[in-house]
């Protein structure tokens, strides 16, 4: 377990830089910035398959595919259309007030699951989590809200509705497949972590491609952008550096992370990309968290310590044995 809460933490770490490609790339459609992102991470998934593509080509089975098809629209290309939808439409604040509950919607998904530790004994340490996210909203919308609307984001009541509704699909969107990921990974014993990450990122390239050639038939409207040639040189090299370390290592450490976690652990892991994505942003802006940042800190890594501590007294021994089932497996 102590190996699986490691690698969740790393994954937050690279998941992290996600939240600040949207605001560096502003002049790109979100259709745009998904498709860049995940044919990037389908050519680097590629290229780590080849030295084993006999082998995963022949344990592949209909369901397999079908599996992967579903998780990669869902937890990549839908996930962060949406997330980046409501970027440009409402700015950090809204989104991250509405995404940020996800450690929250996870584990209340995956309650039942193999290895849950009872939802009342988590009360506590869910309302410090859910304390700590409101703390960093707080923050957000009292002092950095006008700063996001002055960065570009529309102000129009039906703009801001949309933009919400978009903060709202990714919020489903990505909980849906982190409880499918992890029930999946959980129940499958011939893959490995790693395997399914560079599986899953091949997919993946393919209905980026896909989704570029359907924007290329578009019409020309908004979602048709036209940056000049050095914003494009950085469109490429900020994707290809999302495909290396958010798409494929975060991904291979949060797979990793899945098979040793029960869900009500493994959905609080996502708090720290919230975390890291604050720390990101203060590096970004070159100043110190505030009072109500600091505290929304350590309200977040209280809570899920808390939770931590809650699956190790009852859950340690079934959490090994999905570990051990895992690694045999990989053998």
């Amino acid at each position: 377990m102590q190996r699986g809460v490691a690698y969740g933490v790393m994954a937050g770490a690279l998941w992290g830089i996600v939240f600040l490609v949207p605001r560096l790339l502003a002049d790109f459609s979100p259709l745009l910035l998904s498709a860049g992102r995940y044919m990037m991470y389908g050519l680097v998934s590629l290229l780590a398959a080849l030295p084993m593509a006999r082998s995963l080509a022949r344990r592949l089975t209909r369901e397999d595919l079908t599996a992967l098809v579903k998780l990669a629209l869902a937890g990549n290309l839908l996930y962060y259309i949406l997330l980046a939808s409501a970027v440009h439409l409402v700015g950090v604040a809204p989104t991250s007030l509405i995404v940020g509950v996800l450690p929250v919607t996870v584990t209340l998904l995956g309650r039942r699951d193999h290895g849950a530790v009872p939802l009342a004994r988590l009360a506590w340490p869910l309302a410090l989590v859910l304390a700590g996210i409101v703390c960093i909203n707080v923050d957000v919308f009292t002092v950095a809200g006008h700063a996001s609307d002055a960065s570009g984001a529309s102000t129009g009541i039906a703009v801001k509705l949309a933009g919400l509704a978009c903060a709202v699909g990714a919020l489903v969107s990505w909980t849906w497949f982190a409880v499918e990921n992890a029930r999946y990974l959980q129940r499958q014993t011939h893959y490995s972590g790693n395997e399914w990450s560079v599986l899953w990122g091949v997919v993946t390239g393919a209905l980026g491609a896909i989704l570029w050639l359907v924007i290329a038939l578009l019409p020309a409207g908004p979602l048709q952008t036209s940056p000049t040639g050095a914003r494009w040189h950085s469109f490429w090299l900020l994707n290809l550096g999302l495909a290396i370390g958010a798409s494929w290592l975060g991904n291979g450490l949060w797979n990793a992370a899945s098979k040793r976690l029960p869900l009500t652990l493994s959905g609080q892991m996502i708090v720290f990309e919230t975390l890291f994505a604050l720390l990101y942003a203060f590096i970004y802006d070159q100043r110190l968290p505030r009072p109500l940042e600091m505290a929304a800190i350590a309200l977040l890594v209280a809570g899920v310590s808390w939770s931590v501590r809650q699956h190790g007294d009852d859950d340690g021994a079934d959490t090994v044995s999905i570990e051990e089932k895992a690694q045999v497996s990989a053998h």
